[in-house]
């Protein structure tokens, strides 16, 4: 133990109902550092977090802040300790001011009233001091999402912490506002201040940290200095084998138009996602990657074109026939696949098997059904046969789909939507909430989609994804095409650029 160390969590244990979330996890944390605790999806890396910040009791184990040891922490103690958690869903009332979000439950008095001067200019001390630009006086639902994180920040400075756990803060972000929150966390670091940074974005890991900390099945893997480890090998440690998460890239020709989508209007519940006029065209063998900050209209996009969301204007046309506002199956029976962005809601049925999952959209037709009687052994054996070549887990075609992990769930989806006959791909997310492992697969399943000739829609909010995957990115903004770009003309800040709307770019 370095004598730095503020923080020491070991011998800890959680379960939850039929899964040990954290099996003898251990982390340290030194005064004055950025420590990166990474792993696959369900690692533990997040619980043993709550754990620390009081969310979740563990059920055995030591916790060490400072001088003190703690069997358990609850919340209450944790921010009198100084420790601060930002969460990945952002925990604002929206319909509050930013300067109310603050200090809410810890507000300054002046004899019965809230002293919302005194508020202010020991909020505005922590805006100057570590870069934090806010808007006091705007309501939280009109920030944007980067300045909605930022408040998070201040919220927890403002209640004492000294520690800052952030579990994903990059994820909604453009590169833009991560490079800015990077200068933040370093002015934090500076002032003797230490972070918690949670992520998988392995690049991002080794920009920011000093030490990073790899868990895996909830288990302690190991602990390193940042200049003593490679992204290769951190993906390794994370997966327990090697992984390759790019794409073979290949000189890309234009070929024939399969899907085109001529000037659209789609309504939706939020402003910002309704789509404004959107023209796009997807060629046989290419795969156009749509990148763009969530809520920007990526989903209305894709459930406008698969039929799931009225289009109001404007024209979505599949192999040369018009298809907007058809019944979904016969867009389907048309030549279009759709991997929704929401597996619970969209891509499964949880009360079914694998194998009911994988023959949702086909079980009425041969050789699967024969005069409304199912083949039961050709549905078992194409079942095996998918789950063989698409690496699900458990093997077990009988199993139910609830039962699997994330991952594995994603890619019973991944193969019912792939497998089939199909012209284009809608691919909504696809590695959304997957583990590295998992990602993997999928990406190579995509890339392999698109050198058959097929066509292939990528929505991803990831963007080293679409960067990794793409042969042309188009941008989306507010519902608007902002931009599209040659994959090997894109770059981090000129995508960041079209995803803020600053710049118009367009190249077919």
């Amino acid at each position: 133990m370095n004598d730095n160390t503020i923080i020491e969590m070991s011998g800890i244990n959680k379960q939850f109902p039929l899964v040990k979330a954290i099996d003898d996890g251990k982390f340290d944390l030194r005064a004055g550092e950025i420590h990166s605790l990474i792993g696959e999806n369900g690692a533990g890396k997040s619980t043993m977090m709550k754990i620390l910040y009081g969310v979740y009791a563990p059920d055995s184990g030591d916790i060490r802040v400072g001088d003190s040891h703690y069997k358990t922490m609850d919340t209450k103690k944790a921010i009198e300790l100084g420790i601060g958690m930002v969460h990945q869903e952002f925990m604002l009332a929206e319909g509050l001011t930013v300067l109310e979000n603050i200090i809410l439950g810890s507000e300054p008095k002046k004899g019965s009233r809230i002293d919302f001067a005194k508020a202010r200019e020991k909020v505005e001390t922590y805006s100057r001091d570590y870069g934090l630009e806010i808007d006091l006086n705007k309501k939280v639902i009109d920030i944007p999402v980067g300045e909605a994180q930022r408040v998070e920040i201040i919220k927890t400075l403002y209640r004492g912490a000294k520690i800052l756990i952030l579990d994903e803060p990059t994820a909604v972000l453009t590169p833009q506002e991560t490079v800015n929150l990077f200068k933040i966390l370093n002015a934090l670091k500076e002032d003797g201040k230490s972070v918690v940074f949670i992520s998988h974005k392995l690049n991002e890991v080794m920009e920011i940290s000093d030490r990073i900390t790899v868990m895996r099945h909830g288990k302690y893997i190991d602990t390193a200095n940042k200049e003593d480890v490679s992204i290769p090998q951190l993906a390794q440690m994370m997966v327990g084998r090697k992984v390759f998460l790019g794409a073979e890239k290949r000189s890309h020709e234009i070929t024939d138009t399969v899907l085109s989508v001529k000037d659209i209007y789609v309504p939706s519940e939020r402003e910002h996602s309704k789509i404004r006029g959107i023209s796009l065209n997807i060629h046989k063998g290419e795969i156009l990657g749509i990148a763009g900050i969530d809520g920007n209209g990526q989903k209305e996009l894709a459930e406008a074109v698969s039929g799931l969301r009225k289009v109001e204007r404007g024209a979505v046309v599949l192999n040369g026939k018009e298809i907007q506002n058809m019944n979904p199956q016969k867009i389907r029976m048309a030549g279009l696949s759709y991997i929704p962005e929401d597996r619970n809601v969209r891509g499964m049925n949880k009360s079914f098997s694998i194998k009911e999952n994988l023959v949702a959209d086909c079980f009425y037709k041969k050789p699967y059904s024969s005069r409304g009687v199912l083949n039961r052994k050709k549905i078992d054996n194409y079942a095996a046969d998918v789950i063989k070549k698409y690496d699900i887990r458990p093997a077990d075609t009988d199993i139910c789909i609830a039962n699997l992990s994330g991952g594995n769930a994603q890619k019973v989806i991944c193969a019912r939507e792939i497998d089939g006959d199909f012209d284009v791909l809608i691919a909504a997310q696809p590695t959304r909430g997957v583990d590295i492992g998992s990602i993997e697969v999928i990406r190579k399943i995509l890339t392999e989609t698109r050198d058959k000739g097929k066509a292939v829609l990528l929505i991803s909010a990831d963007l080293d994804e679409i960067l990794a995957l793409s042969d042309r990115i188009a941008v989306i903004y507010e519902g608007r095409i902002t931009g599209v770009l040659k994959a090997d003309e894109a770059t981090d800040i000129k995508l960041g650029l079209l995803m803020t709307g600053e710049e118009i770019y367009e190249k077919e």
